[in-house]
């Protein structure tokens, strides 16, 4: 059996997807019963002439839910007399337009750099794009409390996957030229709702970190007709001195350069751009794989260990598609019990980043912990 799909729109017309897991009965479809409210008309982009990046200026979102409690989360099944943002009494895996978005929701296509338009004009407005693109929320269980570590599986399949579906579904609307899957976990990172959930920006634009690693690895490609993470992981399996861990089809480690106290590589042996390129074998191995990462990383301490998960898929229109290769990175500025590591000068104004521990000593400690349980504890 494979993961089944309904569809429906919330009261103010977003979009909303049901991913039921494979051995699940099929459930029906609730009406979101809330009065339509006007959706935001979307932020802007502008553009910065001395990196040649865009920036997405999005004032509405200072208004969306902070940190609320179990009784008033937005992310909790619909009760009666409570609705929410998704409207049944119970749901598996649910993927939803951002009620606060920062790109979007009108589609549309972006200037990679304006910056000719402005020599000839010398205006704002020459600098300036409306903020197209899409963002979404992935609910990875109905449960308030619980982690991506603690779903099984089982549930860890039936999201990715809704990835899979989403970064394809995505990837083919007008003027995306990327797609970002991505999982903040931690009030330490940033997040406003502790329900545990994902997110999925679709870009109008290729990202500043993702332009640079796409440069390195077409010039590596160019110059040995071999894909540059290939190498990498080649080079990662042969010394095994950072390895984490390694299954069929997927090797965990902790990268020779690491720039964070925690920071963890699961990449796929086989060449793949997207997760939705991902084989049967291969998403039930990353089902596997991927949430006892996390696991040995909440064994590390006595607390549930703050992260960002991030998916680096190849870009929607990509120069070498023979130089991409995806994989996951998930770091965490967590480097004692009770200590993080803020970027200060060198990181946050120079991009130089300095490393508190050594990648060897982070992966030392990652295969001796013992995994902690779903609820973070060890």
């Amino acid at each position: 059996m494979s993961t089944r799909i309904l569809r429906n729109k919330l009261a103010d017309g977003r979009e909303i997807l049901f991913f039921q897991d494979a051995d699940s009965p099929a459930a029906p479809l609730a009406e979101d019963h809330r009065p339509a409210e006007p959706r935001p008309t979307g932020g802007q982009l502008r553009f910065d002439l001395l990196t040649g990046e865009w920036v997405a200026v999005a004032t509405h979102r200072q208004s969306r839910t902070h940190l609320p409690i179990a009784a008033e989360c937005p992310l909790c099944p619909s009760a009666p007399g409570r609705p929410t943002e998704i409207p049944v009494a119970g749901y598996e895996v649910v993927v939803f337009e951002n009620r606060f978005p920062s790109l979007g929701p009108a589609l549309g296509a972006v200037a990679a750099d304006p910056s000719q338009n402005f020599a000839e004009a010398a205006s704002e407005s020459a600098l300036t794009a409306p903020a197209h693109g899409r963002c979404e929320v992935v609910v990875f269980s109905s449960e308030h409390n619980g982690s991506f570590a603690g779903l099984g599986p089982a549930r860890a399949r039936t999201v990715i996957d809704a990835w899979a579906n989403r970064t394809s579904e995505l990837a083919a609307r007008e003027g995306i030229e990327q797609v970002f899957v991505f999982e903040n976990r931690g009030e330490e990172i940033g997040v406003t709702m502790n329900h545990p959930h994902g997110q999925i920006y679709a870009y109008p634009f290729v990202t500043p970190h993702t332009v640079i690693t796409s440069a390195r690895a077409a010039q590596h490609q160019r110059e040995t007709g071999r894909p540059l993470m290939g190498d990498v992981l080649a080079f990662e399996r042969c010394s095994g001195e950072r390895m984490v861990l390694e299954s069929a089809h997927f090797s965990a480690f902790v990268p020779y350069a690491a720039r964070w106290p925690i920071e963890v590589h699961i990449v796929p042996h086989r060449q793949v751009l997207g997760i939705d390129d991902l084989d049967e074998a291969e998403r039930d191995d990353l089902a596997h794989i991927y949430p006892e990462v996390l696991r040995r990383i909440d064994g590390l301490y006595s607390t549930p260990t703050p992260y960002i998960a991030a998916w680096h898929q190849a870009p929607v229109n990509c120069e070498d598609r023979s130089a991409e290769w995806m994989h996951l990175e998930i770091t965490s500025p967590r480097r004692a019990e009770n200590k993080l590591k803020f970027l200060a000068g060198s990181e946050a104004a120079m991009g130089a980043f300095v490393g508190d521990v050594s990648a060897e000593e982070t992966a030392e400690r990652l295969r001796a912990a013992t995994p902690a349980h779903e609820d973070g504890r060890r």
